[in-house]
């Protein structure tokens, strides 16, 4: 496959990951925004918001003030913002058109559609009359996209190269995720000590999880009151939660190993060594290590794995 088809099908997966991504937090903050709290407890999670896409100091040279309407026009609606939904999701669109060829119908029209109707939404007024219908729609056109290209397109370099895009996004979405939202804790980390604290806690944690849907998973898995050091060890080391570090590398690891040759060997050892290091950790030896300083590592890895596949399949970037 030519280099750079392979780059616009990789960054159309990205672009599209990252808008429901974005989605994804937003609905969880403007529902926990509805919660009875202090007018500076919420501004700090919108502050966090942006802090997890390192879009503050963009959101404060263009609005100044953080306030829950400008931070939802910024991260919705704003062409300049790169990171913004319609933003990402125009990007998706025009990286897909640039290999309509490589694409079946059915995955093309999925972005093309979702590019038109996004605009018709934004010019209808939907996000303002209600922003949780409209992120659960962004998210619904990203399992569509995501769902119609496993189901129909043929299980080739093209669709490798998407799926290598998903998962390194969603690895780096999630461990920042994780490590703003732990840091954003003010009670002890190991526990709360009043019960005013623990409530705090609870709600906190919950939407920690429901921004990766993993509320009902923790459920089931661990059958008990949410504490901080289980919630980390779903979101890393859980092979069978779809959207933590662990299975995310695994993912990326059998699509590298699928597209490989002799070029790309190096990447796919850094690959397997990061897949390796999440398989046998223990989640108890990561927090004594300190959380911050394993996730900033392993995002610094995801980077620099990132920048390898680009070096190795995709279109070179100009020095």
């Amino acid at each position: 496959m030519l280099s750079r088809t392979a780059d616009h099908l990789f960054w159309m997966a990205r672009y599209t990951e990252r808008a429901e991504n974005t989605a994804r937090m937003l609905d969880v903050n403007y529902q926990s925004a509805l919660l009875p709290q202090s007018t500076e407890v919420a501004i700090l999670g919108w502050q966090g918001l942006l802090s997890i896409s390192e879009l503050l100091p963009a959101y404060t040279a263009q609005h100044g003030e953080v306030t829950p309407a400008k931070v939802l026009d910024f991260m919705v609606k704003d062409p300049s913002n790169p990171s913004s939904i319609v933003a990402c999701l125009q990007a998706a669109r025009e990286n897909a058109r640039a290999v309509r060829g490589a694409l079946n119908t059915e995955a093309w029209e999925i972005q093309n559609q979702t590019w038109l109707e996004v605009n018709r939404l934004i010019a209808s007024g939907a996000l303002e009359r209600d922003p949780a219908h409209f992120f659960e729609w962004v998210k619904f056109r990203s399992h569509l996209s995501r769902g119609v290209t496993v189901g129909t397109m043929l299980q080739d370099e093209a669709l490798h190269f998407m799926r290598l895009g998903t998962f390194l996004e969603r690895a780096d979405n999630t461990a920042r995720l994780l490590d703003v939202k732990f840091h954003a804790v003010q009670s002890d980390f190991m526990g709360a000590a009043t019960a005013q604290d623990q409530d705090h806690d609870f709600y906190h944690w919950s939407a920690i999880l429901l921004s990766v849907s993993g509320f009902e998973t923790y459920r089931k898995v661990y059958r008990d009151v949410i504490t901080p050091e289980r919630v980390a060890e779903l979101l890393i080391l859980r092979a069978d939660m779809p959207r933590s570090l662990h299975a995310c590398m695994k993912e990326v690891l059998g699509n590298l190993d699928m597209l490989g040759s002799s070029q790309s060997a190096e990447t796919q050892r850094h690959a397997g060594r990061l897949l390796a290091h999440l398989k046998f950790a223990r989640i108890d030896e990561i927090l004594t290590h300190g959380l911050h300083a394993y996730l900033t590592q392993f995002l610094e890895r995801v980077n620099d794995l990132g920048a390898r596949i680009s070096r190795d399949f995709l279109v070179p970037s100009a020095v």
